[in-house]
């Protein structure tokens, strides 16, 4: 399924982001940031009251919803602070039907001890999951510490069999230098989402690459979806366009016209 994630029009409204995403026939939305605010549940509380009228809302529209991105890292700081604003997004994403909750993996290199916390930060929410009965899950973004294969293999020996991976895989080819095939031989059956984007190596002072709208960069995407098709990859793909982070880029909607012109995805 071809998604968007909402963080490349952080400006929209809920009903504006699920339009956006049916006149370029996306069938589903990640949502990120809402209306300015990255506070997605103190936005559902503001527009819709409860979290019953947010589901009769998307129940209306040809889009779907199909994850809410909360910023819980597994390592992190303010552990119990963390935890307690991760929960208040679970009566949204049940009421939309159990969707995935993007978690951050956190730390720097997954040693033993940055990696002792991840296990612990999964455990608690797997207790709370299965005490409350809750329909929706967790999935593990490689963004901070799981960017190489020897980090990857280390995490995913370390937690449950079946812990979700959000793949980010523009992170693990330029922050990691791994090819896209190298982290898939690690981590396939355990990837439940996907992130793309593409980029030129032009320096900033952010990083030694610059986004580029899709197909015109140097990212291998093509290489990409040959390893899903060939794997029958059945999960999500999402459009990550970080124009939250970084407003000079173009709109959303110029990049995925971008997309649709090079057939990028």
């Amino acid at each position: 399924m071809r998604v968007f994630s909402s963080l490349g029009c952080p400006g929209l409204s809920l009903k504006e982001t699920l339009a956006l995403a049916a006149r370029h026939r996306i069938e589903g939305v990640e949502l990120r940031a809402l209306g300015g605010t990255l506070d997605l549940p103190a936005y559902f509380r503001r527009e819709f009251g409860e979290p019953a009228a947010l589901a009769d809302f998307v129940a209306t529209q040809a889009v779907r919803v199909v994850g809410l991105d909360s910023s819980l890292r597994l390592v992190g700081r303010d552990e119990a602070r963390a935890r307690d604003e991760f929960l208040t997004f679970i009566p949204w994403a049940e009421a939309l039907g159990g969707v995935w909750l993007r978690v951050f993996d956190g730390g720097k290199s997954m040693d033993g001890r940055e990696l002792g916390q991840a296990v612990d930060t999964i455990a608690w929410w797997r207790r709370q999951q299965a005490e409350n009965g809750w329909r929706s899950g967790i999935m593990v973004e490689t963004h901070d510490s799981l960017l190489t294969v020897s980090a990857l293999r280390r995490f995913l020996d370390a937690v449950p069999q079946d812990t979700a991976l959000l793949w980010d895989t523009h992170h693990t080819w330029k922050g990691g230098g791994e090819e896209p095939e190298q982290t898939w031989s690690v981590i396939y059956n355990n990837v439940s989402y996907i992130h793309v984007k593409d980029s030129v190596a032009k320096t900033t002072s952010r990083a030694d690459y610059s986004y580029v709208p899709p197909g015109s960069g140097t990212y291998p995407m093509a290489r990409l979806l040959e390893i899903l098709r060939r794997e029958r990859y059945a999960g999500v793909l999402s459009l990550e366009w970080e124009k939250q982070w970084h407003p000079e880029l173009p709109s959303l909607d110029e990049a995925l016209v971008s997309a649709e012109k090079t057939q990028w995805w």
